[in-house]
């Protein structure tokens, strides 16, 4: 297990300084468990890429739920996404995109019918199969429960820091953050930017 809770003081600054500082920390789900090692920053306000740009669900969650709480979408009818809300400078969200797995595997492995450790985790898709992360966690406090929660890293590690995938508005903003050298993250880093 890694260290402490991260409480909600954590993400009541703004979502690129949380989504790098998330990098190393643990994801601790029920029996599940991993290391961050991808997230990507979305700014509620001028990034035409966040949910709050196109929609009003979107801005209500930010106004009626605390910093720390789970933001949870079914992505094109697809796969689950987990993000976690950031309120403080500025508002928005921080989408965890990949963990390595380090408690629980083989529960992933049969979750999502992969035996390849670095295939598992490697896509929020991938993540949120693997940790059973559905709707039903939809606005959940993040930041009390020890079964559903993050953890503060043992020690600080490598931060790089690229242009975000899988979207096309506001595609260019370096706000993807993955742990140097990682073989769990979606897709290879295409930048070296510390």
């Amino acid at each position: 297990m890694s260290g402490k809770i991260v409480r909600a003081t954590f993400f009541q600054r703004d979502p690129v300084t949380c989504a790098r500082e998330l990098i190393g920390c643990e994801l601790s789900w029920d029996r599940c468990a991993g290391i961050i090692v991808e997230t990507e920053a979305y700014h509620s306000v001028g990034d035409e890429a966040c949910h709050c740009f196109i929609r009003p669900s979107a801005r209500a969650f930010v106004e009626r739920n605390r910093p720390g709480a789970g933001y949870i979408y079914f992505n094109y009818g697809v796969h689950w996404m987990l993000n976690v809300l950031v309120k403080g400078k500025e508002n928005g969200f921080v989408l965890i995109r990949a963990v390595e797995p380090t408690r629980g595997i083989a529960l992933m492995r049969k979750r999502r019918g992969v035996h390849d450790l670095h295939r598992l985790c490697s896509g929020p898709g991938k993540l949120t199969q693997a940790f059973a992360i559905t709707g039903r966690h939809h606005e959940m406090d993040l930041c009390r429960d020890e079964k559903h929660c993050f953890r503060s890293a043992d020690q600080p590690v490598g931060v790089i820091a690229d242009q975000r995938i899988g979207i096309q508005r506001s595609a260019h903003l370096p706000w993807r953050f993955t742990l140097r050298g990682s073989a769990h993250v979606s897709r290879k880093v295409r930048s070296s930017r510390a």
